[in-house]
């Protein structure tokens, strides 16, 4: 019973806390008169950004710490994180929306993250990702039986790093090349095939070390 007030309470916590993440972002774009993010977002640094970056990395702290004070082990923690992420990132969007009516659709781009570089993606694509994470963090908390190996484990990681490259290849590509400058990146389009390709094979990961055995009594 413990179990399941814990995820009750995290996932309370966790709304209530991407409220408030939502309504700076509001007001964020009301400051800098941000109504399209491709055309008006403008990443040269001003008095702002450094803390706007500390309230990125506060938000990820925040989310450590209910993991912690709501796990009593490592695997309930870890479970707890997964949660958490994944409830903040959906209900990001649902509150934007709630707030600005924004996003329009599921394609709209948006800036992820700004750590260490900015990240693009279509709306969908994080969702997508923490659809993941809140499945596999239900079964960490719920101690369903896994088995996962080295191989497993690696294959995981790598399909991970892909999805994260996928974000920041635009970044990436300015910086290798040193045309442009990384203030003015801009998506020019998703890399889908890659992008698919990684989280199909995490999910295909997931289901096959999850699989092997029932609950834990």
């Amino acid at each position: 019973m413990l179990k399941e007030k814990n995820i009750l309470w995290v996932t309370f916590f966790t709304i209530a806390m991407v409220y408030l993440e939502s309504a700076i972002v509001v007001y964020l774009r009301g400051i800098y008169g941000i109504e399209n993010l491709l055309s008006d977002i403008n990443f040269t640094p001003d008095k702002y950004t450094i803390i706007e970056i500390g309230r990125e990395a506060a938000t990820i702290v925040m989310l450590v710490l209910i993991a912690m004070i709501s796990g009593n082990s490592r695997q309930k923690k870890f479970g707890y994180f997964f949660l958490a992420f994944g409830i903040w990132d959906i209900f990001y969007y649902i509150w934007l929306y709630v707030f600005i009516q924004w996003p329009k659709s599921l394609m709209d781009w948006d800036v992820l993250f700004l750590i260490p570089l900015p990240w693009w993606g279509p709306v969908i694509s994080p969702i997508l990702i923490s659809v993941i994470l809140i499945t596999t963090g239900y079964l960490l908390i719920k101690e369903i039986n896994y088995k996962i190996t080295l191989i497993d484990l690696t294959i995981i990681s790598i399909s991970v790093i892909t999805l994260l490259y996928t974000f920041v290849e635009d970044s990436i590509i300015i910086i290798l090349t040193g045309q442009g400058s990384i203030t003015e990146v801009r998506p020019s389009s998703f890399n889908w095939i890659l992008f698919s390709i990684a989280i199909i094979t995490w999910i295909a990961l997931t289901i096959k070390v999850f699989l092997p055995g029932p609950r834990r009594t």
